[in-house]
């Protein structure tokens, strides 16, 4: 079979695989058998061996798994993959249709659909063909994890409409799938998953996805967050069209009032048990889309959809102890240590007491015998004492007067439920606020986790996150497990962080009720923390999701001196405290319209620093060279990437143009 032959019969298999995908794990009502459809893959592989040049983007032979990642890429979300507010009963779900109506006339129409208990991801399709799907992360940034979903055979790897498409989806296992792969794991003599959720989470953040590929991963698609050249006017014509072009889509219904939302929410907490799969309760989203936009969102949830929690399984187990633990903000939380017990899925052994009023309110004793839960299929949480299995012995919880800590005293302030530790200098406060200081999220100094916190506290190397930025090699290296390259690279993290931009540093300080994404606003609004330091009250609250209590804390923080002579500590080591995004609003777009691509090793910047970076000042990173690519920039070991960019003519830079064109900005 010449080279023309052979195309036309990829194409053919290509496309008769791709029906009989859709046909069998979308539909679930297969043409063909099994051995059937293993023939014509066979014979797929064995064209694309004979052919490698003829293979294409979207065959079904990817889905075996490529190669092994060394790390995953960040990905900035262009639609943010905001979490939910919950409702727990009938007065929840007609208080959220109160809201609605203070804002909207006329009819409202609800969606109601199931809520998977899986992992939230976001798929991206360009003239119909999948280029990239992540993970939902924080809301605004996830991970790529494009490799591991091409492996899900639910997800179509070409649509059935050349569109340009973004969509949202849960990928979850089936209950029978999961009890099969853990009979596989237990025979392989290898460590059983706890529930199907964790199954699936942690398939999907497989660095190799050929294990992956071997996980039996399906997934809903539930929302349409971006589409170009298509009006679509309602949700429920959106899962509609969704399912016209090959996805797997929610399963909903539509109700004309709140009436009738509850009655769905009735009938499901019965009928879920039928279901193949876990749900842990139901998403109810207004329907109509302009409605939603006349709504808009708060800065972590939409205010026109809410989640509906079905009642929580519970299970009996008994209070063994009750511990004090002191948070960075210096609250003293009641834990309760339990007998272990398996509550839906997985086994829990401890549970948050919160205060000592709920411990008060609902009589709890160590030694009791409790019904816990977990709160929202979640959380653990004690709903309430067996009175009538009491033997006496039980012993009364007291919130201890002195920090378990430091042995200073604590107090309670009138008005808040929790008894504090106000002494700044507490060496528990201090570990907290200082690994919250250096996490992932906040200023992610590589090498420095919680054991390297405590191991420098306790050698009085540091005495706030500040000092950090001060700490010597020779130091270091007379520290116990610490060799001189793990020191080197700990300073190496510790310098790189001193480039992050002001929103880590304000989310990094730890102040109450700051967020991520509130630090976020703030950097942005303020562009400098001195502007941030001087804010008042008022000024505060203008900018759009900064509520009076949140504004209160900011304000309450900067009043203290010892933040104040962090921040210029933080200063004075060259630490960025302005705001990289509107330093020079001239050039803020220095790279608008432009379109890069990545490839090779960088050494200075990974991949998803660069890419960070790029769309910062305007420009697009696209994962493939076109001749729409502008400029392709190239490190070591750049592959067909760079040969593909060189016969198009197209510019190549390395690191240093690289940074030179950040300089000139």
């Amino acid at each position: 079979m010449n080279q023309e032959k052979s195309k036309e019969k990829m194409d053919d298999l290509i496309h008769k695989l791709h029906h009989h995908n859709y046909r069998y794990y979308v539909l679930d009502n297969p043409e063909i058998t099994d051995y059937e459809y293993d023939l014509l893959m066979e014979e797929l592989i064995s064209l694309e061996n004979r052919f490698p040049e003829l293979i294409r983007a979207d065959t079904p032979t990817r889905r075996i798994g490529g190669q092994a990642l060394s790390s995953f890429k960040q990905v900035q979300h262009t639609i943010p993959m905001q979490s939910l507010d919950n409702s727990f009963n009938e007065q929840d779900l007609m208080d959220f249709d109160r809201r609605i109506r203070k804002v909207i006339t006329g009819d409202i129409q609800y969606v109601v659909e199931l809520k998977i208990d899986g992992l939230s991801v976001a798929l991206k399709y360009e003239n119909g063909k999948f280029v990239q799907g992540a993970t939902r992360g924080d809301g605004y940034v996830g991970e790529d994890i494009t490799q591991n979903l091409i492996t899900v055979n639910s997800i179509p790897l070409t649509l059935r409409e050349n569109i340009d498409i973004e969509v949202r989806g849960e990928v979850f296992i089936s209950r029978e799938k999961f009890a099969e792969l853990n009979k596989k794991q237990e025979g392989k003599g290898e460590t059983i998953f706890a529930n199907p959720r964790n199954a699936a989470a942690g398939s999907l953040r497989q660095l190799d996805p050929k294990v992956t590929s071997q996980r039996p991963l399906d997934i809903f698609v539930f929302n349409i967050q971006n589409i170009a050249g298509k009006e679509i006017e309602t949700h429920s014509e959106g899962l509609e069209y969704l399912k016209t072009l090959g996805f797997k889509a929610s399963i909903y219904e539509v109700c004309n009032s709140i009436d009738e939302v509850v009655k769905q929410c009735a009938l499901w907490a019965e009928k879920r048990k039928q279901l193949a799969f876990d749900t842990d309760g139901l998403v109810i989203k207004v329907n109509n889309l302009n409605q939603r936009e006349e709504l808009g969102t708060k800065s972590k949830s939409p205010r026109w959809a809410i989640a509906y929690k079905f009642p929580a399984e519970q299970q009996i187990t008994t209070v063994n102890d009750i511990i004090v633990q002191v948070g960075r903000t210096g609250a003293l939380t009641p834990t309760a240590i339990l007998e272990p017990v398996r509550v839906a899925g997985s086994v829990i052994s401890r549970a948050t007491l919160h205060n000592q009023d709920n411990i008060i309110e609902k009589d709890i004793r160590i030694g009791d015998k409790v019904i816990i839960q977990k709160a929202g299929d979640v959380i653990p949480e004690v709903v309430k004492v067996l009175f009538e299995e009491r033997k006496g012995d039980e012993r009364i919880f007291q919130m201890p007067t002195r920090c378990p800590v430091c042995s200073e005293e604590t107090v309670r302030q009138v008005g808040e439920a929790a008894t504090r530790c106000i002494n700044s200098a507490c060496p528990a406060q201090l570990r907290r606020n200082i690994i919250h200081f250096v996490s992932r999220d906040a200023m992610n100094i590589d090498g420095l986790g919680e054991s390297i916190v405590t191991l420098l506290l306790d050698n009085s190397l540091i005495g706030d996150a500040g000092d950090l930025y001060y700490l010597k090699k020779e130091s270091l290296i007379k520290l116990e497990r610490m060799g001189e390259k793990s020191a080197q690279n700990l300073l190496e993290g510790i310098e790189k962080s001193k480039g992050n931009d002001l929103d880590r540093v304000i989310f990094g300080l730890g102040i109450k009720l700051v967020g991520e994404r509130a630090a976020t606003l703030l950097a942005e609004h303020f562009g400098d923390i001195d502007y941030l330091i001087k804010a008042d009250k008022e000024q505060l609250i203008v900018i759009p999701e900064i509520g009076e209590k949140m504004a209160e804390s900011i304000v309450s923080y900067f009043a203290e001196n010892k933040n104040l002579e962090l921040i210029d500590k933080l200063k004075s080591a060259g630490v960025n405290t302005k705001s990289l995004k509107v330093q020079d609003e001239n050039t803020a777009r220095k790279f608008e319209g432009l379109s890069f691509v990545l490839t090779g090793t960088l050494e200075k910047f990974t991949r998803g620093e660069a890419k960070e970076l790029i769309e910062k000042l305007g420009g697009k990173v696209a994962g493939s060279v076109s001749k729409k690519t502008d400029m392709v920039l190239a490190g070591a070991e750049a592959g067909s990437k760079l040969d593909k960019a060189v016969e198009l003519g197209i510019k190549v830079i390395d690191e240093l143009e690289f940074e030179k064109m950040l300089r000139d900005i």
